[in-house]
């Protein structure tokens, strides 16, 4: 079955309440990704887990805890240090009709593995003429706020949504962490999935315990509102949730519209937001210059420009290597900057 959309609702944990099946079960968002790997895993013989101690030791994250026991060493693959080498391998099992899920450690760590990615994936399918897919999808931890070291918090997303034949997928919730890993799965192009480890275990969320979807390229809307549109994705989501919550105490009726996919994009469900509220701030942690925000950006003044009340606003990382742990609260978006952009649009 495929999950139903749910109505907005302020829920206090940023995602959106799922209309039961049978059963649910209370996850973080780790959990979910490992339970919807475990799922598809199950229902498909070719879906195969693969990347540096996903294993014997059940990820960095401990979210391929488990899967090894249940399905073996064949389909649980602890590869070597060699991003490059886990991507090609996953590509070629993908054109030989499997459906490979390689585990990159951090978003930082991909740079070896980009020209298999953008040279090799997204380019087959028009490569051979439709002859070969590449039905894979690459996990990725990314983003700030767990004090990581150097290279371990990048937030460049950007980069794959530039890259067509690229898929790009980043839940903010437990709930749609596992519906969109199964669309992921079963798709028949390459998926960039990435997780917000900032948020992997930052709250619980009632899950479907049954085989379920959320479909790629459909946004969601976790709270409405008529005076602003707060677009985000991934650990943002949260921090618009907190600042619309904060506004609402001086009467501000903030929207904030989760994008889930940002490649395939759901322009419609964006376009209608900013429509509808005349104002629009979009929040990022990736670098401000050339991020996706400027994209979005483009997209309303094209499309809504007449209907906008005041200049759209960014709120993001800035153009700078993320720094180390002192200075990373500094550098992410929060709520206080959040509120401070909605309040200069509306005194425009």
């Amino acid at each position: 079955m495929t999950a139903q959309r749910a109505n907005p609702s302020e829920d206090g944990e940023g995602g959106l309440r799922a209309v039961p099946t049978t059963s649910t079960a209370k996850l973080t968002i780790a959990q979910a990704v490992r339970d919807g790997l475990a799922a598809e895993m199950a229902r498909d013989e070719r879906v195969i887990v693969m990347g540096e101690d996903v294993g014997v030791d059940g990820g960095v994250f401990r979210a391929t805890d488990g899967l090894i026991e249940r399905f073996g060493p064949q389909r649980v693959i602890d590869t070597p240090l060699a991003e490059d080498g886990i991507v090609a391998t996953a590509i070629g099992m993908a054109m030989s009709g499997l459906r490979p899920i390689a585990e990159i450690q951090f978003m930082g760590f991909v740079y070896p593995a980009l020209n298999q990615i953008f040279a090799h994936a997204a380019r087959m399918r028009v490569r051979t003429r439709g002859r070969f897919h590449v039905p894979m999808v690459i996990r990725m931890p990314f983003g700030g706020g767990i004090h990581a070291p150097e290279s371990h918090s990048e937030s460049y997303e950007a980069l794959f949504v530039h890259t067509p034949g690229i898929k790009v997928v980043i839940p903010s919730n437990p709930h749609d962490t596992k519906g969109l890993l199964a669309s992921a799965i079963r798709d028949e192009d390459p998926v960039v999935f990435l997780e917000p480890k900032r948020i992997y275990r930052a709250f619980r969320e009632a899950v479907p315990t049954d085989d379920y979807t959320v479909p790629l390229g459909r946004a969601a809307v976790p709270r409405a509102g008529e005076d602003v549109s707060l677009i985000s994705w991934g650990a943002m989501v949260r921090v618009c949730l907190d600042a619309a919550q904060e506004l609402a105490g001086d009467g501000i009726s903030a929207e904030v519209v989760d994008l889930r996919t940002l490649n395939p994009l759901d322009r419609d469900a964006l376009l209608a937001s900013v429509v509808k509220t005349g104002r629009a701030v979009i929040v990022h942690e990736a670098p401000r210059t050339a991020g996706f925000g400027a994209e979005i950006v483009a997209l309303i003044n094209e499309h809504a420009l007449l209907h906008l009340e005041a200049p759209v606003q960014r709120v993001t990382g800035f153009d700078t290597v993320f720094p180390y742990a002192r200075l990373e609260k500094h550098y992410l978006p929060t709520r206080e900057r959040v509120v401070k952009a909605v309040r200069a649009i509306l005194d425009f």
